[in-house]
């Protein structure tokens, strides 16, 4: 049943107990595949480099940044993504560097923060360890208290809006022409969890990520929505 006040209007969920969370403190997040470790431009960019300045020019059509001919070109980009603003991490497996990712648009006073400039090189693309890097992400903001995770891309970018959905994120609509970016328009598509949401979609995540659902060559058994949906 919705609240009323003392006027007999509905509002809103009451938060008594609701305190806003810090910007996430840039430690390392280790997971059973994955590190994500903080990111240090100079010490990161050249192993980063060695598998993102090779990739295809696709993986930069929908991001505001790349390709990277250079190191140099990719520390500078990487130098940018500074606290408050950006909290990044570099995405390790097996000890090497293979993408990157950051926390950013962080309002801490609203609990809203989104997970964003997403960089997957080719060898970490449809990995489980790409999944649980996200995974790992979205679980330590909610940790920290936060109540809105949120996922932002073009529109036209198939390949994000997809991933957003298998990750649990809930689509919630087009923001038309709210930016651009190398020369051109973009309308925005939103998508988010809260932390309402999290819950069940976390239990997913680690019924998904569950050694039982993988092969010997790591196949998995069952896909990550299988779990979410409850098939």
């Amino acid at each position: 049943m919705a609240r009323t006040n003392e006027h007999g209007q509905p509002i809103g969920i009451a938060l008594p107990n609701w305190n806003p969370p810090p910007i996430p403190p840039g430690q390392e997040i280790v997971g059973t595949s994955v590190a994500l470790i903080p990111l240090d431009p100079a010490d990161h960019a050249p192993a980063l480099h060695e598998v993102l300045g090779s990739a295809p020019d696709s993986l930069w059509t929908y991001m505001t940044f790349g390709p990277f001919p250079t190191v140099d070109d990719l520390e500078t980009t990487l130098a940018s993504l500074t606290p408050p603003d950006f909290v990044p991490y570099t995405i390790v497996v097996e000890g090497r560097p293979l993408g990157f990712a950051t926390y950013l648009r962080i309002q801490p006073s609203d609990g809203v923060i989104e997970i964003g400039a997403i960089t997957l090189s080719v060898p970490l693309q449809d990995t489980t360890p790409a999944t649980e890097a996200i995974f790992s992400m979205i679980d330590h903001v909610f940790d920290l208290g936060y109540r809105r995770v949120e996922w932002k891309c073009d529109d036209l970018n198939e390949p994000s809006r997809s991933a957003a959905i298998r990750l649990g994120f809930s689509y919630e609509g087009i923001f038309r022409q709210a930016t651009h970016y190398k020369g051109r328009n973009r309308d925005t598509a939103w998508y988010a969890i809260t932390d309402q949401e999290w819950p069940p979609i976390r239990q997913a995540f680690l019924d998904w990520l569950s050694p039982d659902n993988f092969d010997d060559e790591g196949h998995q058994r069952r896909k990550l929505r299988d779990f979410r949906e409850g098939r």
